[in-house]
């Protein structure tokens, strides 16, 4: 019998695949206001929805690759983070804050 119920981490996860632009909100405020550490975990939690190794293979990289560079301690060259997010029909993008006293 198969449990019904979803633990929050796939349901999180489900909600990605199925909304990928909720997606890279998601990522766009872990970016904003999260740490290093934040924004590995938040990229592997969005590249399981999309597939992780779906996502390595479209990125160049190999299974073990994508794994350790998304990992608490990982540190991706640019290159490959702009693959990965490539892989997942998203990039990187830069906005002006907000000017001070505005």
């Amino acid at each position: 019998m198969t449990d019904p119920y979803l633990s929050h981490e796939d349901a999180t996860i489900e909600s990605f695949r199925q909304d990928p632009a909720y997606a890279a909100e998601y990522l766009n405020a872990v970016l904003a206001d999260g740490s290093q550490e934040e924004l590995m975990l938040a990229l592997r939690r969005v590249a399981k929805a999309f597939g992780l190794k779906d996502v390595a293979g479209q990125a160049g990289l190999n299974p073990k690759t994508i794994y350790r560079t998304l990992s608490p301690s990982g540190n991706p060259e640019l290159k490959n983070f702009q693959a990965i997010l490539a892989a997942m029909g998203m990039r990187l993008a830069v906005t002006p804050l907000a000017k001070h006293g505005a």
